[in-house]
């Protein structure tokens, strides 16, 4: 939650509500509002729309780019890689991969919104050798990213945009290192609310992940 700021219009007059979170929400328009701008209690000012700037802008601090970086995580154990907290206006994501590995041979992304969600996404993915032979899968739990043998090395990146409300597209591309091989993905998943988390997984949610890291690009 946030201290919330809501404009007075024809349903509503002007609300406060407030809490020890230390952040801003400040909503405009009809009913309820929506949030125009949030400020968190690090200071980071987010504002879902366009910016549009009447006169002069002028940043003491300097002005950062619209594109933020996550942490990167080492991608050597465990099922799964969770980013979480993902804010409110975010349109597009973009997973950096950097010689992952898995025991298994596909891994994939999970969206959520609230919880991750495990059943209805659209697409394939796939992986071409230097013999032009394909092979291709689709699975219904996640988006892919990769598809190969296991214990190859992974390179690569998988975008992730907002088409419309909560509806999700994605596509992928890399190479396996060593091996002549590129995997292509793509895919689609519609969530039930605002986006707030994803998950880098195995297929099968039992392979673990044994080599490389992995970081998000959100803007």
């Amino acid at each position: 939650m946030a201290t919330v700021i809501t404009a007075g219009n024809a349903t509503n007059g002007l609300s406060l509500s407030a809490d020890n979170t230390g952040s801003f929400d400040f909503k405009t328009g009809s009913g309820a509002g929506t949030s125009a701008m949030t400020i968190s209690s690090s200071q980071v000012v987010s504002i879902p729309g366009n910016l549009t700037v009447v006169g002069t802008l002028t940043a003491t601090g300097g002005v950062s780019g619209g594109i933020r970086s996550g942490t990167a995580v080492a991608s050597t154990s465990g099922t799964s890689i969770d980013f979480t907290g993902i804010p409110a206006g975010v349109k597009r994501i973009t997973i950096l991969c950097r010689g992952v590995s898995t025991t298994g041979t596909i891994f994939g992304v999970q969206l959520g919104s609230g919880s991750f969600v495990t059943s209805g996404y659209s697409g394939s993915v796939s992986a071409l050798g230097n013999t032009a032979a394909v092979s291709a899968t689709t699975p219904t739990n996640l988006i892919g990213i990769a598809f190969y043998v296991a214990a190859s090395s992974f390179s690569g990146s998988c975008v992730i945009a907002n088409i419309d409300g909560n509806n999700w597209v994605a596509q992928s591309n890399g190479g396996w290192f060593a091996a002549n091989v590129t995997s292509n993905g793509g895919g689609s998943v519609a969530l039930s609310g605002t986006l707030d988390r994803l998950r880098i997984t195995t297929v099968n949610g039992t392979d673990t992940f044994d080599a490389g890291s992995i970081n998000i690009l959100y803007e």
